[in-house]
């Protein structure tokens, strides 16, 4: 049986639970640990046959430790089955919800060497009630200017969970035929 890790940088951690709906669907097929980029940093990935990252953006970028660990782990990751996915809000409008047309995947691009198998974008959630005062109203702000909800005491989840199965379904099937 194979072994995948998946791996996530996340801030407030949506990108953990879409990474826990990813392992359930794959883990009846591939043996799956989940760990963070920084307990990635400390681990020896050789042992893994395939790795997915994913990353959450906020204020639109990614943490620098995604950028140390993909550079630190390049060659690596250019021997094993990959995937990259990353998690936002401007996702939610149909036209920035793909690869092609999410400026934080394309900026993403322009910024690393590896290229994964497989890339996808994911909504992501706004939860202004768990947010401190200052990303509460920063936050607000940018949904306010792209047109997105502002009301402070809600949450606000956008994911596409059926794209994450079709996400996940689509990485094992890249497994099982490799």
């Amino acid at each position: 049986m194979k072994k995948t890790a998946i791996i996530y940088s996340s801030t407030d951690g949506h990108t953990v639970e879409i990474c826990k709906n990813i392992k359930n669907t794959i883990e009846q097929e591939t043996s799956v640990m989940l760990f963070s980029v920084e307990e990635a940093m400390n681990r020896d990935l050789d042992i893994y046959n395939c790795v997915i990252l994913g990353a959450s953006i906020r204020y639109g970028n990614h943490k620098p430790n995604l950028y140390l660990f993909i550079n630190k782990n390049e060659a690596l990751l250019s021997k094993k089955i990959t995937a990259f996915f990353n998690v936002n809000a401007v996702a939610r409008k149909d036209d920035k919800n793909s690869v092609e047309t999410n400026p934080y995947m394309q900026k993403f691009l322009k910024k690393v060497r590896w290229q994964p198998d497989m890339l996808e974008v994911f909504s992501g959630k706004i939860s202004y009630p768990d947010y401190n005062f200052f990303d509460k109203h920063m936050i607000r702000f940018i949904m306010w200017m792209g047109n997105g909800p502002t009301d402070q005491k809600k949450v606000f989840e956008f994911t596409d969970w059926d794209k994450v199965k079709t996400f996940s379904k689509n990485f094992l099937n890249k497994i099982l035929t490799s």
